[in-house]
């Protein structure tokens, strides 16, 4: 693998780096640096941006409003967009939904959906976990019963990130009898979230936030032409999601930002000489440049066409760790300005005196939240089993 740029590339890389100065907006930068709170209308906002120029959307093939870029420029984007502090683009739409909508889906649902996930006009969300289903997706119970022209949906979806914000879901639910195998009775429905008998309840973690929710459909009638693809084959549609989300939870870019700025604060502390500190460093940078160069494989096979393959179980189940790690060593620098909790001051108007020297403040609640990166997508046991089937053959 030649890892040297181009003439080429280097020029898309200034180009990148002069849009990126010239564009985004520095309240935005700002918060994304020192790890606070973005509100919808933040995401929106530099997703609008992004969709003038173009941009918003690498992985999309051009006839329906991609880049057209290849892998190393999408590399190149996505480090130049982390070093720069600007926000991930909202998955939901342009990452998981979108690609299986312009794969599978009519041209008629092509036409209705896609340019308004482009034009960050609307906000989806996932309907996948329920109560008693979650790494096991498979044993979902939502119903969905057809009637006529309609499904009538019946049931519980639950750790919906950001359903609150929410216009539309694409939920898995149930269509086949009990006598079907459980993956052969499941299809995949895009559903508005405004349709009467869904009502949307809060979760509230534990440091008080809303970034979860549950979601009951009771008697809510969706149209039969808003599912993708055929009856009881959602499972198939729902697998193909599955891997653009593992893909995009690795996370290499945003990792390698978070580690140069750990190691930049570190160089100004006690542990600067501390040789077991440095080993932890070391042995997370060291997974995370093995990381980068599995997600550059993948990103060449995505750019011929291809859906990310079971190596997208790799990128979840190292990146999510690394991450991880990367938190750990963010508490330990932090040390007891971790240990305040005032989540008011990570909110947009909090206009006091931060905690601690700059990211220190926040170290302790990412760490927590962070919790869950090896669980969502599938959790990381549910990766080692795929990885072990599917590419060991075991």
């Amino acid at each position: 693998m030649n890892i040297d740029f181009s003439p080429e590339e280097q020029a898309f890389r200034d180009e990148v780096h002069a849009f990126l100065q010239d564009e985004l907006p520095q309240d935005i930068s700002e918060r994304v640096k020192l790890g606070l709170h973005l509100e919808k209308e933040d995401y929106v906002r530099w997703q609008k941006i992004l969709n003038q120029r173009g941009w918003v959307a690498p992985n999309w093939p051009v006839e329906y409003g991609g880049t057209g870029w290849s892998s190393t420029q999408k590399y190149i984007w996505e480090n130049e967009r982390t070093m720069a502090g600007a926000p991930e683009v909202i998955a939901f739409g342009t990452k998981m939904v979108a690609p299986v909508i312009y794969t599978f889906g009519t041209d008629e649902q092509k036409e209705q959906f896609l340019p308004d996930i482009l034009a960050s006009n609307v906000w989806w969300c996932q309907g996948y976990s329920e109560p008693n289903s979650g790494s096991d997706l498979a044993s979902l119970r939502t119903s969905a019963v057809r009637d006529g022209d309609d499904y009538i949906v019946n049931g519980t979806k639950t750790w919906t990130t950001l359903g609150q914000y929410a216009d539309w879901m694409f939920c898995l639910v149930r269509t086949g009898g009990p006598e079907v195998k459980n993956q052969q009775a499941i299809s995949f429905l895009l559903i508005d979230m405004t349709t009467p008998g869904i009502t949307v309840s809060p979760i509230y973690l534990l440091d008080g936030t809303r970034e979860v929710n549950e979601i009951h459909f009771e008697n809510v009638r969706v149209p039969v032409s808003n599912r993708i693809g055929e009856e009881n084959e959602g499972w198939t549609y729902a697998k193909v999601l599955l891997t653009h989300e593992r893909t995009g939870t690795a996370n290499v870019a945003n990792s390698k930002s978070r580690l140069a700025s750990l190691k930049e604060r570190a160089a100004q502390s006690p542990l600067a000489t501390d040789p077991i500190w440095q080993q932890k460093v070391a042995d997370a940078e060291i997974e995370l440049l093995a990381l980068e160069y599995t997600e550059l494989r993948t990103l060449a096979a995505v750019s011929t066409g291809k859906a990310p393959g079971p190596e997208s179980s790799i990128l979840k189940l190292i990146g999510t760790e690394v991450l991880q790690a990367i938190d750990e060593l963010n508490v330990e620098l932090a040390g007891y300005y971790g240990s305040a909790f005032v989540p008011e001051q990570f909110e947009p108007d909090y206009n006091d005196i931060m905690i601690g020297p700059d990211q220190t403040a926040n170290s302790a609640p990412t760490y927590f939240n962070h919790r869950k990166t090896t669980i969502y997508g599938g959790s990381n046991e549910i990766q080692t089993n795929i990885i072990c089937k599917a590419i060991l053959g075991l």
